[in-house]
């Protein structure tokens, strides 16, 4: 993954975001949606990756999140989640959009012929409990910002309904 971004301090808690390629809407029905809550859930089970908040928005994900190797683990959430989104949009026969995603595959993605995120996850270290409150009010607050839903606990796609880390 050749990206800016690193995690520089592996050991602590991050605010990470991933994004679909120009910003594509994929994730605008739980078929697609449910991809990303059960490749989360197979992280926590058999990656160590600990999920202290998260969002799933049309077009892109925020989590606060820990993990032995967070870069690793992520770089393989993305990859088999990218997999499974190409494959479910094969079976539905979205071809406007696997179309989009070979478009905008970048030329050293030699290895696929579509590219659905975009590179990296952007982590930002959790240096505070201030911040962490912050991060989370940002990512549950994020659907009711758009304008999809009055109250962040009403958003399925987050864990806003689960309540916040020592509430």
């Amino acid at each position: 993954m050749r990206t800016r971004y690193k995690v520089n301090e592996p050991h602590q808690t991050h605010f990470i975001t991933s994004t679909i390629v120009a910003w594509l809407p994929v994730f605008t029905t739980c078929v697609y949606c449910d991809i990303l809550v059960r490749s989360l859930a197979y992280c926590r089970a058999h990656k160590g990756l600990e999920i202290y908040g998260w969002v799933i928005l049309d077009n892109h994900f925020h989590a606060v999140a820990a993990a032995p190797d967070l870069t690793r683990t992520i770089a393989d959430f993305k990859k088999f989640t990218a997999r499974s989104i190409l494959a479910q949009l094969e079976k539905d026969g979205c071809a406007w959009l696997l179309n989009q995603f070979a478009y905008f595959r970048l030329a050293h993605k030699s290895a696929s012929d579509h590219q659905v995120w975009q590179e990296g996850f952007h982590p930002q270290v959790i240096t505070s409990d201030s911040m962490m409150l912050q991060k989370l009010e940002y990512l549950h607050n994020n659907p009711v910002k758009r304008g999809l839903v009055g109250l962040p606990e009403h958003w399925k796609y987050s864990s806003a309904h689960e309540g916040l880390p020592g509430a």
